[in-house]
């Protein structure tokens, strides 16, 4: 099976999906094989890549609840070697439904492990809390990756995640590893977010990414387009952080299997 990574914060507008569309897109680029799966009922990653969510029929949620196969809901990007397990609106009620069914965090694992070896990374793009869905998720993952808004209390909120990871590392999957914390809206100009990034560094040290990604006019455009930033504008400097971002990731994990 390939590597699963799910990236996750309790917090919302960190730039968790747009680091979820843009690092799979950045991996595919490289020759990767390369799925994303939207978990998150809003489905912006799903239309972040040039879906929409509400004229879909098989979404992740079938996989889920009506233990279809995740072949039949998996989508191809306009990105060659990216594609996406889809969702919408009809997720919402996946966190009710899952309330009474047996082995409810697990589900999302069981489904992904039918897929084999077919793709080299698979990245799960979560919801902004800790509820059944993002368990699901962490269930299904080897590791997490956590992008980090550089502001005021970013640290305190970092800090309960982790936590948090590792309840649910305890008691549904003691083999999770911290993949790694991503910067992201960081502005040079700002002294509050260089503070933010020396002290996250000082904190998780080889743990955060050298790349960090800048608030970005691009990154923020892009999904009202359905595309990716580095299909929107590859040379913005948004764009460029993820390839860079990309290219790092896949050298960790060349790092990590010597």
């Amino acid at each position: 099976m390939g590597k699963i990574v799910a990236v996750a914060n309790q917090k919302g507008g960190v730039g968790k999906t747009t680091t979820s569309v843009n690092l799979a897109s950045g991996i595919a680029i490289q020759g990767k094989s390369v799925l994303l799966v939207d978990i998150d009922p809003q489905g912006n990653a799903t239309s972040g890549l040039g879906l929409d969510p509400s004229s879909l029929k098989e979404t992740v949620y079938n996989c889920l609840i009506k233990d279809k196969k995740c072949e039949e809901s998996i989508k191809q990007t306009n990105i060659n070697g990216l594609y996406i397990l889809p969702a919408n609106a009809d997720l919402a009620g996946a966190e009710i439904e899952l309330v009474n069914i047996d082995r409810r965090e697990q589900h999302l694992r069981d489904a992904l492990h039918e897929l084999g070896s077919r793709f080299e990374f698979i990245f799960i793009d979560c919801p902004p809390a800790l509820g059944i869905l993002t368990i699901n998720a962490l269930a299904a993952a080897q590791s997490v990756l956590i992008p980090v808004q550089c502001e005021y209390y970013a640290m305190e909120g970092l800090t309960r995640l982790i936590g948090s990871i590792d309840r649910v590392c305890q008691a549904f999957n003691p083999g999770l590893n911290l993949e790694g914390i991503v910067l992201t809206m960081f502005d040079a100009r700002n002294t509050l977010a260089r503070q933010v990034v020396e002290q996250v560094r000082s904190h998780f040290r080889e743990k955060v990414y050298q790349t960090m990604i800048p608030r970005n006019v691009t990154l923020a455009e892009a999904p009202s387009y359905g595309r990716p930033g580095i299909l929107y504008n590859a040379a913005s400097s948004g764009s460029q952080a993820y390839l860079s971002l990309a290219k790092e990731f896949l050298a960790h994990g060349e790092k990590s299997a010597r």
